[in-house]
């Protein structure tokens, strides 16, 4: 079968297994708040997916984005989700002779974007403990050349979950700008963090911030994400986005009611996943040779090191899918470190990650030893 197919194959028995549970895609599964629910019942029932919605997205939507973060003076872009954005501004601003620069790990697509465009791409390693898993500065200075068109910089980092301190993005919003390249700050896990420090509100005119509703909102069926930029520069990628027709209206009016109820609600998201963490963090504590690295995650995700036990990461993904629970392999994110690890994500009911923990020391047995594992995505 071709790996397109068996992806897709993948996917869409997880989508169609009933009552997994799903902690390993970051996405938000805590029941939504019922405002956001009527405002997609009503969207449905007045029928206004017969029309187009705005290019740039619904205009109450675009100055929420912008509320949101703070930045009053860039424009928003809505897109079909945070990845959409990531693809037209690697199609638009990357070409042949352009490098990406970004880290490792990272999250994987805009590096398949940009080489589709012929681009290239350069990855600085940040895994282990001698890089206290987050990008040292001094290093991105010294990666960055003439050929760098792009830096993604993930932050929170997706795996991994350190975020850049103040000192750092200044740091880096300096070395960037000194390059004459563009940074794109992918802002998806923002919220979750316990300090975070937008690179726009420091160098507003060279920053592209990505911005998603997939994980705090939980909207990653519905698509709906944005970029937030410099008006010139969004006068340039508005010219030709791939989602011209606008994106999908049933996921803009969920999008606004979220925006509407963030303060309120969101705060009880945010809560339950710390004490999701906290309660694995613990469970991988009881277990000799089984560590967490970072601790506590600026992410809705943890990462635990299991390389240590003789388990590959695989094996302890296919022996928790047994159990009808979904964990991601650390190759996903990185095929240099991806042997050392597995990912959680925690935004989810607490029943979810009592059962994984409940299945952890036994799904760690199956596990060890075993070499022959079906294909992972």
């Amino acid at each position: 079968m071709r790996t397109f197919e068996a992806r897709n194959a993948h996917f869409d028995a997880l989508v169609n297994t009933p009552g997994l549970k799903w902690l390993g895609q970051n996405t938000n599964h805590i029941p939504a708040h019922p405002s956001v629910i009527e405002a997609i019942v009503r969207c449905a029932q007045d029928e206004e997916w017969h029309a187009y919605a705005p290019p740039a997205g619904l205009e109450a939507l675009r100055a929420g984005i912008v509320a949101d973060l703070g930045l009053p003076s860039q424009a928003a872009l809505v897109s079909d989700g945070a990845v959409a954005s990531l693809y037209h501004v690697c199609h638009t601003l990357l070409g042949p002779g352009d490098e990406l620069l970004t880290t490792d790990p990272t999250w994987n697509w805009p590096m398949v974007f940009a080489r589709a465009v012929g681009a290239t791409v350069r990855q600085i390693p940040i895994y282990g403990a001698d890089h206290g898993y987050r990008l040292d500065p001094s290093r991105l200075g010294a990666a960055i050349g003439p050929q760098t068109k792009i830096v993604y910089l993930v932050d929170p980092n997706n795996p991994l979950g350190t975020a850049c301190t103040a000192e750092e993005i200044a740091a880096i919003v300096d070395i960037v700008r000194e390059a004459g390249a563009w940074l794109v700050h992918d802002c998806t896990y923002r919220d979750f963090a316990y300090d975070h420090h937008l690179a726009a509100a420091i160098e507003p005119a060279r920053t592209i911030t990505i911005y998603s509703f997939s994980k705090w909102l939980g909207l990653a069926g519905l698509r709906a994400g944005a970029m937030v930029v410099d008006p010139d520069l969004a006068e340039r990628l508005a010219a030709a986005p791939p989602n011209i027709l606008g994106a999908s209206i049933l996921a803009q009016r969920a999008a606004l009611a979220g925006l509407a109820i963030k303060r309120k609600w969101f705060p009880q998201v945010l809560a339950m996943q710390r004490d999701n963490q906290a309660l694995i963090k613990e469970a991988v504590d009881r277990i000799p040779g089984l560590s967490m690295p970072v601790y506590p995650s600026h992410g809705n995700f943890v990462i635990i090191e299991c390389d240590r036990l003789g388990v590959r990461p695989e094996a302890l993904v296919a022996a928790f899918a047994e159990q009808g629970i979904m964990i991601r392999q650390g190759a996903y994110h990185t095929p240099t470190f991806g042997d050392r690890f597995v990912k959680v994500s925690v935004s989810v009911p607490r029943e979810w990650v009592v059962s994984f923990v409940e299945h952890l020391p036994a799904a760690l047995e199956r596990a060890r030893g075993q070499n022959v594992i079906a294909a992972s995505f």
